[in-house]
């Protein structure tokens, strides 16, 4: 069946004694032993019926062999990142979210482990920097706020070749567009808040794996670090994913609109989405089956940027994405406040720009808001 059938699906006939089209909520923490058998429950943090079903769900849209929700992104990123030991090394994209190099720089790197920042988008860059203790490549792609574009296939079979994880946060896109498993990749990590929910009402996080080994070595952490994903939040990211495929298809077809009236406004200096990255628009379109929803813009002055975030009316100024409101971010005080000022600004992440996470609102009153906020109307 087509992803639009399958998404749509989710869930259904999995709850055969009463015949219920939702997956019921599973509240209960501990399992009776059935004359003194197992049922296959013993404790919720080890394995719960409702989020079992969200993860077969997880495994099955991305390709994998084991799915893992979390409490959070953050969580899932945690959970991937203790495969590693004191001593070990990764390659990490440049532009990367915030939150994710506050995770490597404040706290992964006391306890022993290093990382070193390319643009992987320079093959011959990435390869330099393999060094003996590496095991891993971690991507995002499109890059956060930047949108720059990873061929994840040249990356995957270069890791191969020395021996390395291919790891893919893979928010952005979701599976509806992008499934780096298929493409090589070892493990896809998702801020399931994001786009898989989709609606700002829930905290949750995915991995999902390839490998019979490797999805065993990560159920033993899942389980064994506690950051699972709650029963009645497993049932919420269940009912998001239904609508998954229609929300994309609109917050794609409002962000090409919204693109096309940005590169015509005097106030907007660059803008930055797959569709316009050159060198980057034939390898995503090769990988990917869409742009997405998110988009980032440069004002043409600094000063401009706080007056335009009070004048925005239905537009949300907010630190999020992937929900059905649109959002604009401001990542130099925001998402990537925890980085450096030098090195962000190095990276491109300058106090000028802006990430929209463009919602399913009738894009005529999107523009007419970006409109009014930038012309002072």
């Amino acid at each position: 069946m087509r992803i639009e059938t399958r998404l749509t699906q989710v869930g259904t006939r999995k709850e055969r004694q009463n015949g219920a089209i939702n997956v019921p909520i599973y509240l209960s923490t501990a399992y009776e032993h059935i004359d003194g058998q197992s049922t296959g429950y013993d404790y919720t943090r080890t394995g719960n019926p409702t989020r079992h079903v969200l993860e077969e769900t997880l495994a099955e849209l991305e390709g994998g062999d084991g799915g893992f929700a979390c409490s959070s992104g953050m969580a899932a990123i945690q959970t991937v990142l203790s495969l590693f030991s004191q001593g070990d090394h990764l390659i990490v994209s440049l532009d990367l979210y915030g939150g994710t190099y506050r995770l490597f720089e404040q706290v992964l790197s006391r306890l022993g482990l290093s990382f070193s920042y390319i643009d992987l988008r320079k093959i011959d860059e990435v390869e330099a920097a393999i060094q003996q203790n590496t095991k891993a490549i971690f991507v995002e792609t499109p890059t956060n706020p930047l949108m720059q574009v990873t061929d994840i296939r040249t990356i995957a079979q270069l890791a191969i070749a020395h021996d390395l994880l291919t790891i893919v946060d893979n928010t952005f896109c979701t599976p509806y567009l992008q499934r780096p498993l298929e493409l090589g990749a070892d493990i896809v990590v998702h801020s399931a808040t994001k786009y898989l929910g989709g609606h700002n009402d829930l905290l949750a996080g995915a991995i999902i794996s390839k490998g019979v080994e490797l999805t065993e070595q990560i159920g033993f952490l899942h389980n064994t670090i506690g950051a699972t994903l709650a029963p009645f939040d497993a049932f919420l990211l269940l009912r998001g994913l239904k609508t998954l495929a229609i929300r994309m298809d609109q917050h794609q077809r409002n962000a090409t609109k919204l693109v096309g009236f940005l590169q015509q406004h005097r106030c907007i200096e660059s803008i930055f989405y797959p569709s316009l990255d050159q060198d980057g628009h034939a390898i995503h379109s090769s990988q990917a089956d869409g742009d997405g929803g998110m988009l980032s813009f440069r004002l043409q002055d600094v000063e401009q940027v706080q007056p335009f975030l009070r004048r925005l009316q239905l537009i949300t100024y907010a630190e999020s994405l992937g929900g059905v409101e649109s959002f604009i971010t401001y990542p130099a005080t925001q998402t990537h406040a925890d980085i450096p000022v030098e090195i962000r600004e190095a990276v491109g992440v300058c106090d000028r720009l802006l990430r929209m996470s463009v919602g399913i609102e009738h894009v005529d009153d999107l523009i007419a808001d970006l409109e009014q906020a930038l012309d002072n109307k």
